[in-house]
């Protein structure tokens, strides 16, 4: 308008008198108010009105490869299904006005839509609908629930406007998998097993997570993952193929990283076909339980060659979670400064606390229960859980480090409850509530959620608190084999970690086998030189009876008071 006014306002009008109103008329609708460079229309039917967006942008997109740069027109437009009142010629209500912001959250060239049209059409129409989460908007109350139209073209998914930008957190899409064995019946096995791993990876407020209109738009067909991810918009990708063979069924997995096609991790999942419906149950659980921490790792290697000039909040986060994982003296330190840098950009970063309270709570308990990290640890732990109400990592650490100094184990008992319905596949939350059960003498629900942080992410750097859970059960209720065995397989996973090197030398002296205890003593004192019995004890994590029995062992390898 400022460039040309007069010619830019009559190749505006002549495009609604030569392209959307015929456009609009044949698919029966019709058009009750104009405003100015936009308008509103009804339509009848949500199937026609959705055909007529779509007809809309694909001719005004041959329009504009015809004319010049400078002469081009970009529609946004909205689609939504609701009730309105009518007053005349005219149109009113909470419908009308949600397809207006629906019209502002589209892209230039785009089609927005609600959730109402998508899901009356997904079933009818052969697009795709790319979901935008739930967005709050001028004037309306409650959330609505947005997605993306993309439409067919040379491939699946070929965008009505420009690609998407990456998500500010890791992204994924999960393709429909591959039936291998020819099986039709398998075909609806894979279909339910990729919706369910959606689903549950949809639960994982880390994730942003495409949804599956949009990602089976792929199926059967044979697209380049780099052009899948550039599409869709995002980082990741997972792929995988299905095969049945006698009684077994066998799920493939690949998850790739989308710009420069590159595998991250593979595997194969697989099972009885007895009772098909678990058996899709318990490879959702491991798949989703795997790709978590996966991706995680991922995630942070990428943090790591970003330049130090381009940091934000969550790349400082990335950076400090291996030091996190590490629990030593040095690293714990390393992971405060980093977390502290995240905290100062965002000083509501609910997982930036959680690991932060842990931090501090490693640092009172083992280096030399200073009262001020003792106050940093708690309120940290306070912030992760009052900012984390549906964040699971935040509510899980929280949970755990009041646990461990306050021992308010039904308080933290509670937040591991909400921590687990929010993520059911969250190996982290399953490992520390083992720990909190264990500390709190519920021994066999401490099992049962060690063992299943273990089955979810056999990788997890974290594992190592599954294994000194069960090694402590063992230990308090006299399966001293058991004990040597889970303490050995956590000092593997975290070769750094003082406690489980003291565990394994207590498990040793039960047996009277001293002279693997002394050794196992030595290994612990060059781990942490200047670990005592006395500060072992001073930590008070379990109770008092309990703690000596443990001191009591440790002495039969000679450590020091």
């Amino acid at each position: 308008m400022e460039r040309d006014e007069t010619g830019t306002f009559e190749r505006l009008v002549g495009i609604r008198k030569e392209l959307i109103e015929p456009e609009i008329a044949k698919r029966r609708g019709r058009i009750f108010k104009l405003m100015g460079d936009g308008l509103l229309a009804e339509f009848g039917s949500v199937v026609d009105a959705v055909e007529c967006a779509v007809s809309l942008q694909r001719a005004l997109k041959e329009r504009n490869a015809e004319v010049k740069e400078n002469e081009r027109l970009e529609l946004r437009i909205g689609l939504n299904l609701g009730e309105v009142i009518v007053d005349g010629d005219d149109c009113y209500g909470d419908g009308v006005n949600v397809s207006a912001r629906l019209q502002q959250l589209a892209d230039p060239g785009g089609v927005g839509i609600s959730g109402k049209v998508a899901r009356e059409v997904e079933k009818t129409l052969s697009f795709g609908f790319e979901a935008m989460g739930e967005q709050q908007v001028k004037n309306i109350a409650e959330p609505i629930t947005v997605h993306r139209l993309v439409q067919e073209g040379t491939s699946p998914l070929a965008r009505l406007s420009r690609p998407p930008t990456l998500p500010n957190k890791p992204s994924i899409a999960v393709l429909a998998f591959a039936n291998m064995s020819g099986d039709p019946e398998q075909e609806y096995f894979a279909d339910g097993l990729v919706e369910d791993v959606i689903t549950n990876l949809s639960k994982v407020p880390s994730l942003f997570v495409i949804a599956r209109n949009s990602t089976f738009a792929y199926k059967n067909r044979a697209t380049d993952v780099r052009q899948i991810a550039r599409e869709l918009g995002v980082r990741y990708v997972l792929e995988g193929s299905i095969r049945r063979a006698a009684s077994r069924v066998r799920i493939s997995a690949q998850l790739i990283e989308g710009k420069s096609a590159t595998y991250i991790w593979a595997d194969k999942f697989e099972g009885a076909a007895e009772d098909i419906f678990d058996l899709q149950d318990q490879l959702t659980e491991r798949i989703v339980g795997t790709l978590e921490p996966t991706i995680r790792r991922a995630e942070i290697e990428r943090a790591r060659r970003k330049r130090p000039d381009s940091l934000d909040a969550y790349d400082f986060f990335l950076r400090a979670l291996p030091h996190s994982y590490a629990n030593t003296p040095a690293d714990t330190s390393e992971a405060l400064r980093l977390l502290a840098e995240a905290l100062r950009l965002d000083p509501n970063y609910a997982a930036a606390h959680g690991y932060a309270a842990w931090g501090y709570e490693q640092r009172f308990l083992r280096g030399g229960f200073d009262p001020k990290d003792r106050a940093a640890a708690l309120s940290h732990a306070d912030a992760a859980l009052a900012t984390g109400s549906d964040d699971p990592q935040a509510l899980c650490l929280g949970a755990f480090v009041h646990a461990t100094i306050t021992h308010d184990y039904e308080r933290s008992i509670n937040a591991l409850d909400r921590a687990l319905m929010l993520d059911s596949n969250s190996s982290l939350t399953y490992g520390l509530s083992a720990m909190v059960h264990m500390f709190n003498e519920i021994y066999d629900r401490s099992r049962d959620h060690a063992f299943k942080a273990l089955r979810l992410s056999p990788l997890d750097p974290m594992n190592y608190h599954s294994y000194l859970a069960l090694a402590w059960v063992s230990l308090f209720t006299g399966r001293f084999e058991d004990a040597v065995k889970y303490s050995a397989l956590g000092v593997q996973v975290n070769p750094g970690f003082s406690i489980l090197h003291a565990s394994l030398v207590a498990s040793y002296a039960n047996l009277d086998r001293l002279e693997a205890a002394r050794a196992a003593a030595t290994r612990l004192l060059k781990v942490a030189p200047d670990w005592t019995i006395g500060g072992f004890v001073r930590m008070d994590v379990v109770r008092p009876q309990l703690m000596k029995g443990l001191a009591s062992a440790l002495r039969k390898a000679g450590l020091p008071e």
